[in-house]
């Protein structure tokens, strides 16, 4: 990110926020009822509702995210689904595409920013700025309504690739470590989660690599989405 969003802008974060990590675990809770354990079925979070979800994680959806919206001026925050384990480990290939869910429901809603910036910028309402920020990926071409939806598809854009690319990188507890059981055997599935389960400390090293490693994936994945926004228009 760059610079500092104002207060405005950092509740327009808070709500695209609440929007995405909602969808994330709808997403991730409907893939696992579709796979068979209704666990959070049960626990109301097949819904896009985000009461349920906030009701699971009330610091993770609302405390945290806004304490940092005042305190940065964006969201920092969390949320989570809740799953059977012995489910995961009978089914490591449906548990797998449990996880994938989450970060495929974020990249659906990039995808939908994109259809509603290329469409405004063929109807003349958008236009390339003259340089990108996490916020302001597009510029409207008159002020008033159409510069705060600008606004608010930038932040959509930019922070659903946020949570897509760092929920997938494969450290655990993200979901992109839950994912890679896709690509294995089944003998080296269950060496995999004899590996990471039974080891609580484990999720705490795995945040921390992510954490260091996260800006050298996403910066540079974020820009080349950028520069896929308007053919001919190059940024660096």
């Amino acid at each position: 990110m760059n610079g500092t969003p104002d207060l405005v802008t950092g509740v327009v974060y808070y709500a695209v926020f609440l929007i995405a990590t909602t969808l994330h675990e709808a997403a991730h809770a409907w893939a696992a009822l579709r796979g068979g354990d209704p666990t959070a079925y049960h626990g109301g979070q097949v819904s896009l509702d985000p009461i349920p979800h906030i009701r699971r994680e009330p610091f993770g959806m609302v405390v945290l995210p806004l304490i940092s919206v005042l305190l940065m001026g964006w969201p920092f925050g969390f949320a989570s689904a809740p799953y059977d384990p012995n489910w995961a480990r009978r089914h490591p290939k449906r548990a797998a595409w449990m996880a994938l869910a989450g970060p495929a429901a974020n990249l659906a809603l990039v995808a939908l920013a994109v259809i509603a910036i290329r469409g405004g910028a063929a109807a003349g309402i958008f236009a390339p700025p003259e340089s990108v920020t996490f916020d302001s990926v597009v510029r409207a071409t008159s002020n008033g309504l159409w510069a705060s939806i600008g606004t608010l598809l930038s932040v959509l854009f930019s922070l659903n690739i946020l949570l897509a690319v760092f929920n997938l990188l494969p450290f655990p507890p993200l979901d992109g470590s839950g994912v890679v059981p896709l690509f294995l055997s089944d003998e080296a599935t269950k060496r995999y989660q004899d590996f990471l389960w039974g080891k609580p400390g484990i999720g705490w090293i795995g945040i921390l690599v992510a954490w260091q490693l996260f800006p050298y994936v996403f910066d540079p994945l974020w820009l080349a989405a950028v520069n896929l926004l308007f053919p001919g228009v190059s940024y660096g």
